[in-house]
């Protein structure tokens, strides 16, 4: 399968005390099959809020200085360009497989267009990521060993999974993955001060909790009217 990526001017400074560069790649579903568990909330507005989440997420990824790139990974053709104008690039056509394939569809391409790239698989629904918040937890990450991951703030689940250059990409997002990332020799990330970080949105008190915590504008904006009407 060919891989097409949509090139626009991206962030590509990194701190100088960097050992390597950062790839974040970023998997979006379709919209219209996205946040399920918020359906309730958002009616027939829930696609306008999984592509707020993901744009925040986004804009939050693209200013971290530890970050050279962002890639994400989505066939949705809404999602695509409202992306890739935020300043990530974008590849179209992931293979069926769910969560964890279109990240190692990305992986690949990451390995190919940008050998020598650490990689960090990040959730989509971190709408309250500040980008310090991200830079710590990849500085962390150079030097923590093959594979890190940060787990999510319910401590079930993870929000970021990286590998160093040259390390394995065995990602396992999905339901308790963060005990399967644990198994699977991964270092678990223990930072303090990173809220936005494990505070990803599958309901409507995630959603709440990551407004309180500070999200992006469009998530902000979008939030308040919906939860004012709850």
């Amino acid at each position: 399968m060919d891989v097409m990526l949509r090139n626009l001017p991206v962030v590509t400074c990194m701190t100088e005390s960097a050992l390597f560069p950062w790839t974040v790649v970023m998997p979006v579903k379709v919209l219209v099959h996205a946040k399920s568990r918020l359906a309730d909330l958002a009616g027939q507005r829930r696609s306008e809020l999984a592509l707020a989440l993901a744009s925040d997420t986004v804009s939050a990824a693209v200013a971290c200085p530890e970050v050279a790139r962002v890639l994400v990974v989505t066939s949705d053709a809404v999602a695509a360009p409202r992306l890739a104008a935020l300043g990530a690039h974008v590849i179209g056509g992931e293979p069926p497989g769910g969560l964890n394939a279109a990240l190692a569809y990305g992986a690949s391409a990451v390995a190919s267009r940008w050998p020598g790239s650490g990689i960090a698989a990040l959730a989509a629904d971190l709408p309250a990521l500040r980008p310090a918040e991200l830079g710590r937890a990849l500085r962390a990450a150079a030097i923590a060993g093959a594979a890190s991951f940060m787990p999510d703030a319910a401590g079930v689940g993870t929000t970021m999974y990286a590998v160093v250059p040259g390390g394995a990409f065995r990602p396992m997002f999905g339901g308790p993955s963060r005990a399967r990332h644990a198994s699977s020799g991964a270092v678990e990330l223990s930072l303090d001060g990173v809220p936005g970080l494990r505070r990803d949105v599958d309901t409507p008190e995630d959603l709440r909790t990551a407004v309180m915590l500070g999200a992006g504008f469009r998530t902000a904006a979008l939030a308040g009217e919906l939860l004012a009407d709850a």
